[in-house]
C-alpha cells in the first residue's frame, strides 16, 4: 500500500488550520482518511477561547479514531458523535452558538475488504479511482451553487447562509449537521486509489483550471502530492503577473493569496 500525506499552511507565521490523518488498523484490514479544512474566524473572532487548530485536532483526531476503532458506525454516525466529543470538550467556557465558532469542512474514506465508504462535507474534495483510471469525483458543491454576490458580505453568510438551509454546511457544534453531508459507498474491487484534499490543494482544478480531477489525480499519481500543492503555490505567486503581452490571470480576487493546502493520496 502505498500512502502520501502533505499539509502545508498558506502563511508560514501562522497556524495551519488544517487536518490530515491516514490510519490503517494494527489487524492490517482496511483503514480511514480524514481531511479538515479549519474556516477562518472573523477579526472581531468567534465567541470561542479557543484556535481553529485547536478545534480541527480535536475533531480530526475523534474522528479518526471512531472510524477505524467502530468499523461497524456509519460515517456520518462517527461524524456526529466526533462533533458532539468536541462540542463538550468546549461547552462551558465558549458560545457554541456563535455562527463562527470553529468549524472546519470534512473529508472522509473508510475502507474494509469489501467497500469504500465516503463522506464529504462542504468544499473538500475527494477523489475515488477506479482500476482502469478512472476517476470520480465526490464534491458537497452547496457553497459553490451560490451566487457569488450573495458571499461578499461575512454577516449575510453568517445570518442567513453559514449551517443555514438554503445555504451551506460546516462542521461546528451541532452533531446534527453530519447528516447535511454527502455520503454513499462503492464496493472495494472498484476502487484502486483514492485522493483527499483541503480546498487549498484543490484550487488546481477549482480555481487555476489546470486540469480536470482526473489530469490532477494523474498528477498526483505520478509525482505525488508534495508536487501537486508546489503547482498550486506556482500559481498563487503567478496570478495577476503582468506579461510582456499585457496579459495577467487574475483567479483569486479578494480570496486569501495562499490557502492552506493538504492533500492526502492512497493506493488501496
Amino acid at each position: 500500500m502505498r500512502t502520501e500525506l502533505v499539509s502545508q499552511p498558506g502563511d508560514p507565521a501562522r497556524p495551519n488550520e488544517d487536518f490530515a490523518s491516514v490510519a490503517l488498523p494494527a489487524c492490517g484490514q482496511g483503514g480511514s482518511v480524514v481531511v479538515l479544512d479549519g474556516v477562518t474566524p472573523p477579526p472581531g473572532g468567534g465567541g470561542c477561547l479557543h484556535s481553529v487548530p485547536w478545534f480541527t485536532a480535536r475533531l480530526g483526531g475523534a474522528l479518526t479514531e471512531l472510524t477505524v476503532s467502530a468499523p461497524d458506525v456509519p460515517l456520518v454516525e462517527a461524524l456526529s458523535l466526533a462533533v458532539a466529543r468536541t462540542a463538550a470538550a468546549h461547552a462551558e467556557t465558549c458560545d457554541l452558538s456563535h455562527p463562527r465558532t470553529p468549524q472546519a469542512t470534512v473529508a472522509v474514506a473508510r475502507w474494509s475488504a469489501e467497500t469504500v465508504e465516503y463522506l464529504v462535507l462542504s468544499d473538500a474534495v475527494l477523489l475515488l479511482a477506479s482500476p482502469d483510471g478512472s476517476v470520480t469525483p465526490v464534491l458537497d458543491d452547496r457553497l459553490a451553487r451560490l451566487p457569488r454576490e450573495l458571499l461578499r458580505s461575512a454577516a449575510y453568510v453568517d445570518g442567513s447562509l453559514r449551517n443555514r438551509e438554503g445555504g451551506f454546511f460546516t462542521a461546528a457544534a451541532d452533531p446534527a449537521v453530519a447528516a447535511r453531508a454527502v455520503t454513499g459507498s462503492v464496493p472495494r474491487a472498484g476502487v484502486g486509489a483514492l485522493a483527499a484534499l483541503s480546498d487549498g490543494a484543490a484550487r488546481w482544478t477549482e480555481t487555476f483550471r489546470e486540469g480536470t480531477w482526473t489530469d490532477l489525480f494523474a498528477l498526483v499519481r505520478a509525482r505525488g502530492v508534495r508536487a501537486l500543492v508546489e503547482r498550486v503555490r506556482e500559481l498563487e505567486r503567478a496570478d495577476g503577473a503582468v506579461g510582456a503581452d499585457g496579459s495577467g490571470r487574475v483567479f483569486l480576487g479578494t480570496a486569501k493569496t495562499h490557502d492552506d493546502a493538504t492533500a492526502v493520496y492512497v493506493e488501496l
